[in-house]
Parts: structure tokens; C-alpha cells; sequence
């Protein structure tokens, strides 16, 4: 659709002919003609890479084009960067969230534009403007509360007041509900519906179709850097979008067997963890992931599964409790030992902990082998069978590189991602510790992750899936657990008809088992 094509009249925001190549020759939007209507809640879908991301970035002014023109309002506008685009009144709310922890919400919302005379900031009137903005866009927060100690919706719905602050008129929300309960996302999506009330333009970046059709009134779908088609919601199906995705024809059903479990592989009992950072205590957790099952850990970002899950890989040490897998006691080892006992590990923070950006994918794929036959002989590293063993990874996971020398910082977030979980299923892990396994990821590139961790789990493996995205969870997991403060508060020993909201209760502090009920798993655990 281009821009003289928009039903509302001049469109609230536009791209006409815009083309985005970088410095590494990797044309990321070709010539894309997209127009948005004032009041119009309209989703960008589109496989890794297909440029989605690039173009948001094109309209927050994160990037220049290098052809074409960007339009905010029927006006040609040259974005030198994010200062330029927030004055013309265009928000944008990353998946990453930016604030400041330690201030309260309120502080977050004005910061830079801070209410007050000669350099003093009047927190009085902070309070004042971020309770009356919330009230206006039923974006419910407590103002005074810090940052650091609210719910992660709270912390997105601040991230939303303080762009209504700086006058936003079109808000770009990039994966907005990654890391919430279905009741916060119910929240979300009224309070989305509401700013579309008053006028408000909404860019719906998303990979849940699912949500897209529920929140979307026209989803627009892209693919190889360019726009394939914009569709009315209402005519569309997750199938349908997922075909325009993709350019083919997309089974989105996901098959599973019964999980037939056979000895525990991962015992934990009694674990304790007092950091002496910014993380979260634990209390007493217990559970048993046996060979041949996945079990999966549900709870909203912050509870303690990214302290739980990096204890497991041994990034971080237990203050109390065992941790054993098979046999061996996993007391004091490192990160080297828990590899040696067969753990392999998936992060939630590809970027920190899952990749070395500046390395190449081969380079990456062999780190935790590279000193083994046949990548290695009498100590010194076979680069022919490297090369040999990158090819046939990328090949096997579908890594969309030119070439295996290229750096992993290169790569999109998917690809990335990509190469992560090939490397470490790959290994054939003894337990496979994943956390977050597809955030970020295309639907196509999601199904196949599936049925690879499927296959791991019907090879004998042992599967620990930590995910904020319950549909994966309920999609995925044999047995579920969930996860408050630090505290294992629910245990689902089967998944079957168990609804994503009545998780999302256990996961907000609603409902709760007794602990006796949680306990480890043994006595479900089938013993063959």
C-alpha cells in the first residue's frame, strides 16, 4: 500500500520508497512503501532478518535511509536520531526496556523533561503528570513506586506514560508482550485500544500471530527486506500470515508423542542462592527433570528462573542444597564441570552469555569442542574439519550466512539464536538447560526449534525450558512448573488441558499449591 493509498487520509506516519543497505552490503528494506493511518493499531510481521526491525528503526530515527523519504504526518522528515523523531511526536518502547531502577516511576516518565524551575525538579508535579497521564490512557501504575521493585507490566506501561509525556502521537512497540502473563497482555492490549481511542497511531511488532490478530486492526507483512502484502486483520489467519511470511505454504501444528520418562538425570533438593548482586533469592526449590521429558518453568521475568537456570549451567554457585545430574554432585563445579556432566545450555541473554559477537559462526559452533577429535589433533585445530562441521550445522539448523567466517554480530537475532541452539544440541546433552529458547525468533525458525528439542527429548535427553511465553510452554512442556519470588508455588504434572490463564494466576501470586503437593516429581517420574 503506498502512502496515497492510506484510508484515513494523510497518514500519520509513512515510508515511500525507502531503501536501508549497510556497511556489510546487507540490504536490510527495499524500497518499501508503507503508510499508516492516525488511530490505527498497525502490525509489521515478517520472518527474522525480512527488515521489519530496520524499519522501525527508519522511523525512531535509530537509522537514516539511504533512498527514499520517511514521513511523519503527510511531512518529509530527516531523523538525525531518536531526539528528532520524538519531537515530531513518533515513541518508540523497546523489548529491551530503558529505565532507570532505582528511580520510581514517576522519575522514569519525566526524565529529561523533568518538571520544575532553576534546575530543580518538582517530584510533587512528577507524581501529579504521571498519575493524571495514567489515568487518561488507563495505563494503571503507581507512580511512586521504584522501578526495580514492580511487576515487569508495570515497567512497560511506564515505558509507554513516558513517551505520552514527550507528546508521542504514533507509538512503535517492539515485541510489547514478550515477557507478560496473558493478564497483563489482556491489560495491554485495552489500554492499546484505548490510546487508539483518542487518536493514537500504533506500530505492533510481533512474532505471536496470535496476539497480532487480536490486537491489529491491518497487519502488514514483510519479507527479504521488502513489503509483500497488507492485509485486513479480520480476513486473517495465522496460517495465512504465516504462508505471506514465509512464501510458502506453513504447517503451524506441532506433533508430540507422549513423553515416556525414564530415570531422574537432574535432581535438585532444597536450593537456596542469596546473591550479592542485583539478583533474586531463592528458597527451598526442589524438582527432577528425568530422561526423556521436558519440563518446563512458567513465571513472570524477575522471579528467579534466570538465577535458577544459570545455577544449572553453573554460572552462578547455590548458598544451600544439591544440585546433582546422574551421579555426580555439582557442588562447587564451574561452568567447565557442569559441562563435563552433560549439561548444555541455552541463555536467555544471547548477546552476553550464548554467542562471542566479534567471532565467527564456525568459530562459535566449536568452542566447547575445539580441542576433541576430529575438529583437533595432537593439540593443534583442524581448520578443514572446522569449516566441514560449521557447514554442516548451518545447513542442518538453517542459519541464513553467506558464509561460516562471517561474525555472529552480524547475524540477526534469529540466526543468532540459531547458532546458539545448534551448538548445544549438537553435543547431545546429557540435560539441556534452555531459558528463552525462541524469544525473538520467526514462526518458522520457532516450529523448527520445537521439533528439534522435541527430537533431543525423544532421544533421551533431559529438557529444563524456562520461557516467558506460555503458549511455548504449554506447546512444549510434559510437566510444568511455576516459579514466585524465588519459590517453586505451582506443579502441573501434566499439561493437558491446563489454559494459559490459569498459569498466569500461579505466576501472579493468585493461586498457589501447598509445598507438598510441588515436591520433586519422583513419584510421577516412570522408572524403565
Amino acid at each position: 500500500m503506498t502512502p496515497a493509498q492510506s484510508p484515513g487520509g494523510t497518514p500519520a506516519v509513512a515510508a515511500v520508497a525507502v531503501t536501508k543497505t549497510y556497511a556489510n552490503g546487507v540490504r536490510a528494506v527495499r524500497g518499501v512503501d508503507l503508510a499508516v493511518s492516525a488511530g490505527e493499531i498497525r502490525a509489521v510481521v515478517g520472518e527474522n532478518g525480512a527488515g521489519k526491525s530496520t524499519l522501525m528503526k527508519l522511523f525512531y530515527g535509530l537509522e537514516q535511509p539511504g533512498s527514499g523519504e520517511i514521513a511523519i504526518g503527510g511531512d518529509t522528515a530527516v531523523l538525525h536520531g531518536p531526539g528528532d523523531a520524538i519531537a515530531r511526536g513518533v515513541g518508540m518502547v523497546h523489548q529491551n526496556l530503558m529505565l532507570v531502577p532505582s528511580f520510581t516511576i514517576a522519575q522514569n516518565v519525566v526524565l529529561g523533561v523533568e518538571p520544575g524551575r532553576r534546575g530543580r525538579v518538582d517530584l510533587k508535579a512528577a507524581v501529579e503528570e504521571t498519575a493524571r497521564l495514567a489515568e487518561e490512557s488507563g495505563l494503571q501504575v503507581d507512580p511512586k513506586a521504584r522501578v526495580d521493585q514492580v511487576s515487569v507490566g508495570m515497567r512497560q506501561r511506564t515505558e509507554i506514560l513516558k513517551a505520552l509525556h514527550r507528546g508521542a502521537r504514533v507509538l512503535i512497540l517492539d515485541e510489547p508482550t514478550a515477557v507478560l502473563t496473558p493478564q497483563e497482555t489482556e491489560d495491554l492490549f485495552a489500554s492499546v485500544r484505548r490510546l487508539r481511542e483518542t487518536g493514537m497511531t500504533v506500530l505492533f511488532i510481533s512474532h505471536k500471530l496470535r496476539e497480532v490478530r487480536e490486537i491489529s486492526d491491518r497487519v502488514s507483512v514483510m519479507r527479504a527486506g521488502a513489503l509483500v502484502g497488507t492485509v485486513d486483520t479480520a480476513e486473517a489467519t495465522d496460517r495465512s500470515l504465516a504462508s505471506m511470511m514465509m512464501g510458502r505454504e506453513v504447517t503451524l501444528e506441532v506433533v508430540k508423542a507422549q513423553a515416556r520418562p525414564s530415570g531422574a538425570v537432574l535432581r535438585v533438593r532444597d536450593l537456596g542462592y542469596r546473591p550479592s548482586d542485583a539478583g533474586v533469592p531463592l528458597d527451598g526449590v526442589g524438582f527432577d527433570v528425568a530422561a526423556g521429558e521436558i519440563v518446563g518453568l512458567a513465571g513472570v521475568e524477575g522471579n528467579g528462573q534466570t538465577e535458577l537456570a544459570e545455577i544449572l549451567a553453573g554460572l552462578r554457585r547455590p548458598t544451600a542444597g544439591v544440585v546433582r545430574v546422574g551421579g555426580t554432585d555439582l557442588a562447587g563445579a564451574g561452568v567447565a564441570g557442569h559441562r563435563r556432566a552433560g549439561i548444555g545450555y541455552v541463555p536467555e541473554d544471547r548477546l552476553h552469555n550464548g554467542a562471542a559477537l566479534d567471532e565467527s559462526i564456525a568459530d562459535n559452533l566449536v568452542v566447547d569442542r575445539h580441542d576433541r577429535p576430529p575438529l583437533s589433533r595432537r593439540g593443534r585445530l583442524r581448520l578443514a574439519a572446522v569449516r566441514a562441521h560449521a557447514e554442516r550445522l548451518v545447513a542442518d539448523y538453517a542459519i541464513r550466512t553467506p558464509d561460516t567466517a562471517v561474525p555472529v554480530g552480524a547475524l540477526s537475532g534469529g540466526n543468532m539464536q540459531k547458532v546458539v541452539v545448534a551448538r548445544e544440541l549438537s553435543a547431545r546433552p546429557r540435560l539441556l538447560v534452555a531459558s528463552q529458547l525462541t524469544r525473538g525468533v520467526d514462526i518458522g525458525s520457532m516450529r523448527f526449534m520445537y521439533e528439534r528439542v522435541i527430537a533431543a527429548r525423544d532421544d533421551g535427553a533431559a529438557v529444563f525450558l524456562v520461557s516467558a511465553d506460555l503458549s511455548e510452554l504449554l506447546t512444549l512442556a510434559d510437566r510444568l512448573l511455576v516459579i514466585k519470588e524465588g519459590r517453586l508455588v505451582g506443579r502441573f504434572d501434566s499439561t493437558r488441558g491446563l489454559t494459559e490463564k490459569k498459569v498466569g494466576l500461579f505466576m501472579l501470586g493468585v493461586e498457589r499449591h501447598d509445598r507438598g503437593h510441588i515436591g520433586s516429581g519422583l513419584d510421577e517420574v516412570t522408572t524403565t
